[in-house]
């Protein structure tokens, strides 16, 4: 009786254990690429996958959106300033065959790749073109990777440059560069409201001079007009011809 408990108990044992190694189950984002004696057979998933025990072996894929920090890289930009640049990187396993088979890692592979695409494309902008033009550097790394990591089953959905981190020399440059940015399209603005001004003064100026009394009542408005400061003398210009008749005529009476 004793060893037929003991020879069931091994049964159940083995019988488990063979179960356990047999069956595996895959959740909806992961698929499992199976390999019969050292040989790709084929991709299972989702859900029961049913091996056979040491013939066949499982290596599963996730096929999430992953997201990987591309470490600060130092790149000298076109105009010979040198930057540290980081960014974040967005992909994807789209053939899980390839993405195992074909690259041995393709974590760092995609991070390594990353890193050297970012150095190369920003290499050849100045930095102007890196503060301002972020989308377009963005895109055109995304290419750049989605085209190399096409070959391992990968996908890049998007890469996003977080930080460009200048020295203070740069920076105070830079300031400077937008101070006097400012002060030019302060003059330039001032100019263009001088000119404007000229203009108007000149087309009033025409205006006032189809009508003589035109002039003198504009006259008398700029005198009301100061009279009301608070000031003790008042230059106004008189026109002659306004003394022309009060001043006696050659021959005649005052």
């Amino acid at each position: 009786m004793m060893l037929d408990y003991i020879a069931y108990s091994l049964l159940a044992i083995i019988v488990i254990a063979f179960l356990s190694s047999a069956i595996r189950i895959l959740r909806e984002y992961e698929r499992g690429i199976v390999f019969t004696l050292g040989r790709f057979t084929g991709v299972k998933g989702p859900g029961l996958i049913i091996l056979i025990p040491f013939v066949q072996q499982m290596v599963k894929a996730d096929l999430r959106v992953m997201v990987q920090d591309v470490p600060p890289q130092d790149v000298i930009s076109r105009d010979n300033v040198s930057v540290k640049v980081n960014a974040v990187l967005y992909f994807r396993i789209v053939d899980p065959e390839r993405a195992i088979i074909k690259v041995g890692n393709f974590m760092a592979a995609t991070s390594q790749l990353a890193q050297t695409t970012l150095r190369s494309v920003l290499g050849k902008h100045e930095l102007d073109e890196m503060l301002a033009e972020r989308d377009k550097l963005n895109a055109d790394i995304q290419e750049i990777l989605d085209q190399q990591t096409d070959a391992w089953g990968i996908k890049v959905t998007n890469i996003e440059i977080k930080d460009i981190d200048l020295n203070e020399n740069m920076v105070r440059a830079i300031a400077k560069q937008a101070e006097a940015e400012r002060l030019r399209r302060a003059k330039v603005i001032n100019a263009i409201g001088e000119q404007q001004a000229a203009e108007k003064l000149v087309e009033a100026g025409r205006i006032l001079a189809q009508e003589p009394q035109a002039m003198q009542l504009r006259y008398f408005a700029a005198l009301h007009d100061i009279a009301g400061e608070r000031s003790s003398t008042v230059v106004f210009p008189l026109p002659m011809d306004l003394l022309s008749h009060m001043t006696p005529r050659p021959g005649g009476t005052s």
